[in-house]
């Protein structure tokens, strides 16, 4: 009976879990991301601004605020050639 109950528990709670979550992934090569929170609880991550003004404009009046994006690829910054004195 205990077996039953269990493998009945178990057949419950996989029919009712829902599909594998999306991973959330900060996405292209922009360097301001806007973070948004869902109602219940939820959060969501769109990297496609190109400033933090560009930013702000669109998370006015919502639950949201801008951060910066860390996977960004810098330009490659120019090598400083060693001076001779």
């Amino acid at each position: 009976m205990m077996r039953a109950l269990a493998c009945l528990l178990f057949v419950l709670i996989a029919i009712s879990a829902t599909g594998p979550a999306a991973a959330q992934r900060f996405g292209g090569n922009f360097p301001v991301c806007l973070q948004e929170w869902e109602w219940g609880g939820g959060t969501y991550i769109s990297c496609q601004y190109r400033s933090f003004e560009e930013c702000r404009a669109s998370a006015a009046g919502r639950s949201a605020m801008c951060l910066e994006n860390p996977y960004v690829q810098q330009p490659p910054q120019p090598r400083r050639s060693p001076h001779s004195r």
